[in-house]
């Protein structure tokens, strides 16, 4: 089962006798869950109750979804005219003309003598809008979450290409390994031949702690055993099934923390090469792992 990307969009549209909506959702990486809804006066379902529905089928990242509501053409409405002012507005055309003839037209024309008394939708009428908008908003989560998975998919691929990278550079780096004994040899029988020489000469348990130490610094097998472990835990994190992007993130810490390790402790040119090259790819893995839900 492929592994859920934080990052998506989704859209839809839906229309309800006079009335014409818009959903939209874009989702982004964030360390939780945050949702956040932005809803017209016009609809009534408060976002609460939206969130509820949106939190039980994401995890992870930064979600914001609105709403845009909209009537297809005007209400029909009655008209009324204000008689008073149309009166007191004739009046004084009349005065202002001289006792001539006044354009009834024109005066009712002028701002605030005609008005008119919109029709508000019912209640049924409203209950019907928004239950369509419901739907459709479940319809944007669904839309949004299959959107969320497929680039999981794009993503799974991804990760699991440089996952295969980290485990040849490993398979590298033990293979460099097995062609140090030698010079390691040379470096520890150096440090003997040193401490040896000392005045006053050491002890022979200052002489074994030194030895030992020499040896395990110059020693990565450790580190490269632990990398083969993270390596196989990563490809089985990615079947998981479940979200997995913390525990990825966290992987892939762990895996800069043994390349630094190995990188300090290698003492050749080969292996410090393929160290570095290493923790280039584990820094192209951490990109990617910041967008896993």
């Amino acid at each position: 089962m492929a592994i859920t990307s934080m990052t998506g969009f989704a859209r839809r549209e839906g229309v309800a006798d006079t009335w014409k909506w818009v959903w939209e959702a874009r989702s982004v990486n964030g360390k939780g869950l945050d949702v956040r809804y932005r809803l017209p006066s016009a609809f009534d379902t408060p976002d609460s109750e939206l969130k509820r529905k949106a939190q039980a089928l994401l995890s992870r990242g930064n979600v914001s979804i609105s709403l845009h509501v909209d009537h297809d053409r005007p209400a029909e409405g009655s008209l009324t005219i204000n008689r008073d002012w149309l009166q007191s507005l004739h009046q004084e055309a009349v005065r202002l003309s001289g006792g001539a003839a006044v354009d009834v037209a024109g005066l009712l024309a002028v701002r605030g003598v005609v008005e008119v008394a919109d029709q508000q939708p019912d209640e049924s009428e409203l209950a019907q809008r928004d239950k369509a908008i419901l739907a459709d908003h479940a319809g944007l989560l669904t839309d949004l979450v299959k959107a969320r998975e497929e680039e999981g998919a794009r993503l799974q691929a991804i990760i699991a290409s440089l996952i295969d990278e980290i485990e040849a550079q490993v398979a590298e780096a033990a293979t460099a390994e097995a062609a140090r004994p030698e010079q390691r040899a040379i470096r520890l029988r150096a440090t003997l031949q040193e401490l040896l020489a000392m005045d006053p000469p050491v002890t022979e348990e200052r002489l074994a702690q030194e030895l030992a130490l020499q040896a395990t610094r110059g020693d990565i097998r450790e580190e490269l055993d632990r990398l083969s472990a993270h390596v196989a835990q990563a490809r089985d994190l990615l079947v998981a099934g479940e979200p997995v992007g913390r525990r990825l993130d966290f992987l892939s810490q762990e895996f800069n923390r043994e390349a630094n390790t190995l990188c300090s402790k290698s003492g050749d040119v080969t292996l410090t090469r393929v160290g570095m090259a290493m923790k280039a790819t584990i820094d192209r893995l951490r990109e990617q792992v910041q967008n896993v839900e």
